[in-house]
């Protein structure tokens, strides 16, 4: 339809000119997020080798999650080798600096929107060059900015971003659903991409400057499983 058609345009165009800023807006996704992965290593007194470990693991995860789900493999960092060394050099520098910082937890919180707003953008530009429907590439741009602070907060046993209250997921949809947008309105990539990555981040940090939220779910909490055992057997 004509509305793909144009999505298509739009990504031909960033083609066109090199994909430059997204190509920047990828490593930096990754060097960002390597980081917050190395701040949590640090909080948790790791040595250098679980620094690298958890901000490579952190750096490169949605975007793998993203490619092996979209059939893009080899896996990006395979493809290029230079992810894999911008992450590990991110981390061996946390590595050395950590100590400096005031609040790593505030550093990591900040850091992880910076890298929110610039995967949203590159997980739901990878899913238009590769051919998928709008939605899809909005659920790659939210999956690509939020799988790999998952992953970093499940290894290294901290707080999941997920359950803080403030709005996360949604700010990565509001970027990559601006994106797809501006793409299909026929908005030259970049135009496209820094509009979307500022509104995803605007929306992130405002969250944490603010306390952003939405209204929680207020009905009676859940049963433990003991009581609703106890009450079945009566």
């Amino acid at each position: 339809n004509r509305y793909q058609a144009a999505l298509r345009r739009g990504v031909r165009h960033g083609h066109a000119n090199g994909m430059s800023l997204l190509q920047l807006l990828d490593y930096c996704g990754v060097a960002v997020f390597a980081a917050t992965g190395a701040l949590a290593a640090s909080r948790k007194q790791l040595d250098i080798i679980g620094f690298v470990f958890l901000g490579v693991l952190t750096g490169i995860g949605g975007g793998t999650i993203r490619d092996v789900i979209l059939g893009a493999t080899p896996v990006f960092w395979v493809k290029e080798p230079g992810y894999l060394i911008a992450a590990s050099v991110t981390a061996v520098a946390i590595y050395f600096l950590a100590h400096r910082v005031w609040s790593r937890y505030v550093w990591l919180l900040w850091l992880d929107a910076i890298g929110l707003a610039a995967y949203c953008v590159i997980g739901a530009a990878k899913g238009l060059a590769l051919g998928v429907p709008p939605l899809i590439a909005v659920v790659t741009g939210v999956m690509t900015a939020t799988f790999g602070g998952i992953l970093r907060d499940m290894v290294a046993g901290e707080p999941s971003v997920l359950l803080r209250p403030e709005i996360y997921v949604t700010s990565a949809l509001a970027g990559a659903s601006a994106y797809v947008l501006a793409i299909g309105a026929g908005t030259p990539s970049e135009a496209a991409a820094i509009g979307a990555a500022v509104l995803s981040f605007l929306v992130r940090g405002g969250a944490l400057a603010f306390g952003w939220t939405f209204p929680v779910y207020k009905a009676r909490p859940g049963r433990e499983p003991d009581e609703v055992v106890k009450r079945r057997k009566r």
